[in-house]
């Protein structure tokens, strides 16, 4: 019996993209389980662990990978230092209220944010960026601010935590399509960016950058390696997969949170939230619809004019 031929290599690539995008947002998925077992250390000062060890680890991948040249072509460009010196700070307020809401209890509140994200990226294009959506998508954000303002209403204020995480994500969004780098050159020099910032709050600390025992020590030098790696897949996914593809996965990390938050950590789901979820869900199909029906159009106007 002839052994089976090989796939082909785009196959392959495909294949290996895919494995990659769902260990990623599976990572980003059980990211609150790490979190929670640096319970007793206030947020900012996991925050700037995290940073702290992340560029330590970007600077061996660089190092490792002959990469330095375009990473010192950057921070020689004021352009690309501008928006990556903004996209460090979106990316360092969406990390600190993730990790002050895991820790506070909140994990339904960023499961939340990150579900309303794809949406708020999609507003943010119409206003700063002139883009034009269809039907369906019109109706995703109205169902998304539906969403906002139940919850707003039965819980008699809004749901900043969530807002925020969303927030902050779609302007790092935003501030990384305009800088015109690739992933790895972009992630080393926003964390070169808020690593002094994070060694600074640690010195100022009690426990300053070793002082904690030994286990959790390990812990917080390990946030480097759970914020560094997800990212990374994600950078190999993105060059192999399509944005429809992309877009489907994206929904796996918020999902896992979900279920953790529910089930893992027992945070009840009380009318207010659950009318707030469900409005976003319904959002998010919509969403979907109009994404499908926008690029099966394009496709058949391409078809035709061929």
């Amino acid at each position: 019996m002839n052994a089976p031929a090989n796939p082909p290599v785009d196959a392959r690539e495909r294949r290996a993209g895919l494995y990659a995008g769902l260990g990623a947002y599976a990572l980003w998925g059980l990211m609150p389980v790490y979190i929670k077992l640096a319970e007793g250390v206030p947020a900012a000062a996991v925050l700037a662990h995290r940073i702290l060890w992340s560029a330590v680890i970007m600077i061996l991948v660089v190092t490792a990978l002959r990469r330095w040249p375009p990473v010192l072509a950057a921070l020689r460009t004021p352009s690309l230092v501008l928006w990556l010196s903004f996209s460090a700070a979106m990316i360092g307020a969406n990390w600190f209220l993730y990790t002050w809401a895991v820790l506070d209890g909140r994990v339904l509140d960023t499961s939340l944010g990150y579900f309303m994200q794809p949406l708020f990226n999609t507003a943010l294009g119409v206003i700063v960026l002139r883009e034009r959506l269809n039907g369906w998508q019109w109706l995703a954000i109205g169902l998304a601010l539906c969403g906002i303002a139940v919850m707003t209403v039965l819980r008699g204020g809004l749901p900043f935590t969530s807002i925020g995480i969303a927030t902050a994500f779609a302007l790092y969004s935003l501030a990384r399509n305009r800088a015109a780098v690739d992933a790895v050159t972009g992630l080393i020099v926003e964390t070169v960016i808020l690593t002094p910032i994070a060694l600074f709050w640690l010195l100022q600390t009690p426990e300053g950058v070793f002082g904690h025992p030994l286990s959790l020590m390990l812990v917080l030098i390990g946030s480097g390696i759970v914020t560094s790696l997800p990212l990374g897949l994600f950078g190999h996914a993105a060059r192999r997969l399509n944005l429809s593809a992309l877009g489907f996965l994206q929904y796996i990390a918020p999902s896992i949170v979900f279920l953790l938050g529910v089930f893992a950590y027992g945070e009840p789901m009380d009318e207010a939230r659950l009318a707030a979820f469900a409005l976003i869900w319904a959002g998010l199909a919509a969403f979907s619809i109009g994404g499908f029906r926008g690029r099966k159009r394009r496709g058949t106007e391409a078809a035709e004019g061929a």
